[in-house]
């Protein structure tokens, strides 16, 4: 029997034409203290404020409501740690007290309404907890990834000034222990603002020293609390347009840019999200592979399930080494997730480890429906080889930190679409995607531009950075008037569907040819003996950029790297035409990455270049630059 067709252009079309009564109707999903004055007010804020004059609680919605209308005794979140040798279930029920009795901490230190709090901690229940006590009592949390060096965490302390800092003594690693305290004291050291109070989670493979008079023990103050947690009066009101949170990303100066994620709007698009993109139900299991420290993890770790009345795993593991490349497969049928959303290098990591996937038949994965990819650009040989693998929907979608949900993606619970491999499909409702050149003219199909949003953007994106709205302005809004530019460089096609070929960074000229390295990495990852690569331009001095390719191999290959890179150079200049100039492909024994999973290709193509480059704050493994610098070695490239 065919599928029934999909509604996302009825949908789509009615949120174009009337999008205050398309959101209206969203806005049902959430509970409101006060409704909103008018849905969206153009003359409000940077570029427009959803939900003006609406007064809520994120917290309210996430876990109160849930308890009240029968749910208290469902799981919210499932934690497991292959990495601690833990497993923990919290029900709604539980997650309120817990919540509950933080609020009243965070009360006791002094945290008000529109307060700060940094919230600096690894993958465990009570970092949940921690976002969620900030909003009950309607305090900005700022979480910062753990483990995040001392100078970047100082920063991120002197531009939210928190009150409160909410740490843990450490974090785990597949063989190592992350000691965060040692890091935390001497950010506090280095910033200019030093917070009132820390309240660290001691774990037990490496408890902390506490300085005295500041920092103060999680669990002995959780004891003390919860004899009078419920003396505390429930959930804060806020405005819909006041902030949830702060969460930086990288900026170019340097300075961290601090996107900005407001209360109403949010609730709204994410609860949208869950029901119509990803087909989740209440009551269902859903997984999001990420960490609480990006923004996938806000959003889907924690408020998106938890807005939606579903359960959230929350995984502390790797997809290999906790204890092998098997550990996704059981983790889906142990808690019989029926959904799952990670980053495309996840399942290269597996891919390359376990090409045959043998290690998923000891598992039922029978409740599974589908899988989601975004993070970084999902290849169609990966996403085909995890489709062929699981008999299910392999679905890549596309967004940004700054947008906090999907602006392209295959709308699940609308009825999917068709799948084109290397394309996130189509723009969700409230995205006006368009593909221009440099003076904001739209580009016909099939021709490759900058991608932006006509603003204004959908409820759940950034109004602003951080008391920044001139910074908003000029970093997104001033070079393409009247859109959005999400910086990223792609193309549509004649259906509609997006393509995203990468950065515009990404784009390279190769004499006077702008190239996209996406195109020839989707290439370089159709070779049946590579897991992952990576193509970045570097310098040459007779067509300004040439493409430069590097490869790690799947495991169990015994063919010379020498000969791979001759049909690799072979399949390039087959496939994309000599045009490319694509003449140059490097084996490596991995890629550096981010600790989201994200390539470093700017920091590699510094290093190729031989320009000065400095090391990435949220590199994973710093070694593996040296690598990448040796393996350039003798080359004929800048280093």
């Amino acid at each position: 029997m065919d599928a029934p067709a999909s509604r996302y252009h009825e949908v789509y079309a009615r949120a174009q034409r009337d999008p205050q009564g398309f959101w209206a109707e969203a806005a049902q999903a959430i509970d409101w203290i006060e409704p909103a004055k008018q849905v969206f007010d153009p003359a409000a804020g940077v570029y427009g404020r959803w939900f003006p004059g609406a007064v809520c609680n994120t917290c309210w919605n996430a876990v109160d409501r849930h308890v009240m209308s029968g749910r208290g005794d469902q799981p919210a979140i499932i934690y497991d740690s292959p990495l601690a040798g833990q497993k923990r279930t919290l029900t709604y029920h539980r997650l309120q007290v817990e919540t509950q009795v933080l609020a009243a901490i965070l009360r006791n230190f002094g945290v008000a309404k529109g307060d700060r709090v940094v919230v600096y901690m690894p993958m465990v229940p009570e970092a949940v907890v921690a976002m969620l006590a900030c909003a009950r009592i309607g305090a900005v949390h700022s979480v910062v990834f753990g483990g995040f060096a001392a100078n970047e965490l100082a920063t991120r302390i002197d531009d939210a000034a928190p009150k409160v800092i909410l740490s843990a003594s450490c974090g785990l690693e597949p063989g190592r222990i992350v000691k965060y305290k040692p890091l935390l004291d001497e950010a506090i050291r280095l910033a200019r603002h030093k917070p009132d109070a820390c309240l660290i989670l001691q774990r037990p493979p490496e408890e902390a020293a506490l300085v005295a008079g500041r920092d103060h023990d999680w669990a002995k103050v959780r004891d003390e609390a919860i004899i009078f947690a419920r003396s505390v009066y429930d959930c804060v009101p806020v405005a819909a347009t006041d902030p949830l949170y702060i969460l930086y990303t990288s900026g170019t100066t340097g300075r961290p840019k601090g996107v900005v994620r407001d209360n109403g709007g949010h609730m709204v698009a994410l609860a949208w999200s869950m029901k119509n993109l990803y087909g989740i139900a209440p009551g269902e299991v859903w997984w999001c592979g990420s960490d609480i420290g990006w923004v996938v993890g806000h959003s889907y770790i924690v408020y998106g399930p938890l807005l939606h009345g579903a359960t959230s795993i929350m995984y502390e593991g790797k997809p290999v080494g906790t204890p092998d490349a098997g550990a996704f497969w059981r983790v889906i049928s142990e808690h019989g997730a029926v959904a799952f959303f990670t980053a495309p290098t996840a399942f290269r990591a597996i891919k390359k480890e376990d090409p045959q996937g043998k290690l998923l038949a000891p598992y039922d994965l029978s409740k599974f429906r589908a899988l989601f990819l975004a993070g970084e650009r999902a290849d169609p040989d990966t996403l085909q080889w995890a489709q062929r693998l699981l008999g299910k929907p392999v679905i890549d979608h596309w967004w940004q930190t700054e947008t906090g949900w999907c602006i392209a993606g295959n709308p699940v619970g609308l009825g999917p679409l068709p799948v084109k491999p290397g394309s996130p499909t189509v723009p969700m409702p409230g995205y006006d995607v368009r593909i221009v050149d440099e003076a904001c003219r739209e580009l016909p199909a099939n021709t490759m531009g900058s991608i932006v949003i006509k603003l204004p953007l959908p409820p759940g994106c950034l109004p602003t950075l951080w008391q920044a709205d001139e910074r908003m302005r000029e970093s997104y809004l001033a070079e393409f008037p009247g859109c959005y530019k999400t910086a990223d460089a792609g193309f549509k096609d004649e259906d509609g569907y997006l393509y995203i070929m990468g950065r515009t960074d990404d784009i390279i000229n190769v004499a006077g040819h702008r190239l996209s390295t996406g195109g020839m990495e989707e290439v370089l990852a159709s070779h049946q003996d590579v897991a992952e690569c990576a193509v970045l331009g570097i310098k040459d001095s007779l067509k300004g950029e040439v493409p430069c390719g590097f490869i790690v191999l799947k495991a169990g290959v015994s063919r010379p790297p020498t000969e791979i890179e001759r049909e690799c150079v072979a399949l390039v200049r087959e496939r994309i035409g000599p045009v490319a100039a694509f003449k140059l492909a490097i084996t490596v024994g991995r890629l550096p990455k981010t600790r989201s999973g994200k390539i470093l290709r700017g920091t590699m193509k510094k290093i190729a270049d031989g320009d000065h480059w400095t090391m990435p704050a949220t590199i994973d493994d710093p070694a593996v630059l040296d690598e990448i610098g040796g393996a350039l070695k003798g080359k004929d490239v800048g280093v």
